[in-house]
């Protein structure tokens, strides 16, 4: 027998139960930000190998050992499927002008590939959302950016995300920190892991993001960035502080935060909680004014975040559900699952929403499936009802007396039974019904 073909490692397919979720949960991400007045970029899924090498950084885990490459064999192109939207992002501003006529606020939605252990929450095709503040210099937009992440976690109900802050000051602030890091990180080169011992050559200010617990003291000892940065990079993260505070938000200043690419400069941050793990950063982002340069563009000031959408459904449990529909439209008989068609238009004309039955069954097995499906109402067609034009209307979550009532009348009787039942539904609401 031949083996039945499975998905790829770390790939997973979103079935329709919780597929319902995942719609739920992107509503109320494209609602909140709307709110703010960010507006959706959709970028290729398959970018130059070369713009996140330029982006990311050639010393980065992500380059390094995490990108889906490959050359194309009918134009001898290289080719990555994207680890990360926020350097497509920028090249699509770059290539469309979008800056052209002022600042932006942009957001996408969609799936990102990195090839890496898969564990909870971190997938191998995983899907992020994510916003782009482009054009703006000042300490408002990042405070801006965080104070949205706050609306989003009250707005899922979430507890126990605490936000971590550093700054990264400018490029010639990092450049000279980098030699004093290097110095010291030799003299204690005996006690390096393997993996920071490559990152002292390559990359030398991610041996403080290490998570191995040998390496703790070592890291604990390291020179300070936030201690060497001038005077303009701190008055750029006194800013961010100041309207935080005035809002109310607690946080921490981590010095060893520096994020994993390497465009970002000033402000980084990282929303994290407990409930996940080792893997416990929920949303990650800052400030990257030097990426549109590195990508040939012009000199811009940027910030952004970005999260992923399994971590977000993670955290927030059941937070974010799939709605039921508000009715089941039960029909047995040829005459009935023709009028049925009628009858579900209808209603869904009405604004309601509607399962409508296939696939034949009893009458009785129709109305167990109707009550498993979450209806409140179950309308029901048979021949008899067909042919006079009707349909009774019975409420399944309350006793109440079914009644048969006319086509034109079936809109009404289902409102009725759902404001009884106090379920006027958001569909109805926001279709003014």
């Amino acid at each position: 027998m031949t083996q039945p073909i499975q998905a790829v490692r770390g790939m997973n397919d979103i079935l329709p139960d919780e597929a319902e979720r995942w719609e739920a949960l992107e509503e109320l991400l494209r609602g909140w930000l709307r709110a703010y007045g960010y507006r959706n970029i959709r970028t290729p899924l398959l970018e130059s190998t070369q713009l996140f090498r330029r982006a990311i950084g050639e010393a980065t885990d992500i380059v390094e050992k995490e990108m889906y490459s490959f050359v194309d064999e009918l134009n001898g192109e290289a080719l990555t499927l994207r680890p990360e939207a926020t350097a497509s992002t920028a090249r699509a501003a770059i290539e469309h002008s979008l800056l052209y006529g002022g600042p932006q606020r942009l957001y996408y939605l969609g799936p990102m590939y990195r090839h890496e252990r898969p564990q909870k929450g971190r997938y191998r095709q995983f899907h992020q959302v994510g916003a782009e503040a482009l054009g703006f210099a000042g300490p408002d937009v990042d405070a801006e950016l965080l104070l949205m992440c706050r609306r989003l976690w009250d707005d899922l109900g979430l507890r126990g995300v605490r936000l971590e802050l550093n700054s990264l000051g400018s490029a010639e602030e990092r450049t000279a920190y980098r030699a004093a890091l290097v110095a010291y990180l030799k003299k204690h080169e005996g006690g390096l892991d393997a993996d920071s011992r490559r990152r002292l050559v390559s990359n030398p200010l991610r041996v403080l993001d290490s998570k191995n617990p040998a390496m703790q003291p070592i890291i604990a000892g390291a020179p300070r960035l936030i201690d060497t940065l001038g005077e303009a990079s701190l008055k750029h993260f006194d800013g961010v502080q100041a309207i935080l505070k005035d809002a109310g938000q607690p946080y921490e200043i981590n010095p060893r935060l520096v994020r994993g690419l390497d465009y970002y400069n000033l402000t980084v941050f990282e929303w994290v909680t407990d409930r996940l793990g080792a893997q416990g950063t929920v949303c990650a982002g800052g400030r990257y004014d030097g990426l549109f340069e590195q990508l040939g563009g012009k000199p811009t000031p940027a910030c952004g975040f970005a999260m992923g959408i399994e971590r977000l459904l993670a955290v927030a449990g059941e937070g974010a559900k799939g709605e039921a529909p508000d009715v089941y439209l039960v029909n047995q008989g040829e005459d009935a699952a023709r009028f049925a068609f009628r009858v579900a238009e209808a209603l869904r004309d009405a604004g309601f929403g509607v399962l409508q039955h296939a696939g034949g069954g009893s009458f009785k097995s129709q109305m167990k499936k109707a009550d498993a499906s979450g209806a409140w109402v179950a309308v029901i067609v048979g021949d008899d009802e067909a042919r006079a034009g009707a349909a009774t209307v019975k409420a399944l979550r309350e006793e109440r007396e079914q009644a048969r009532v006319p086509l034109a009348g079936v809109a009404d009787a289902v409102a009725a039974l759902l404001l009884e039942g106090g379920e006027e539904t958001e569909t109805r609401k926001s279709n003014g019904k």
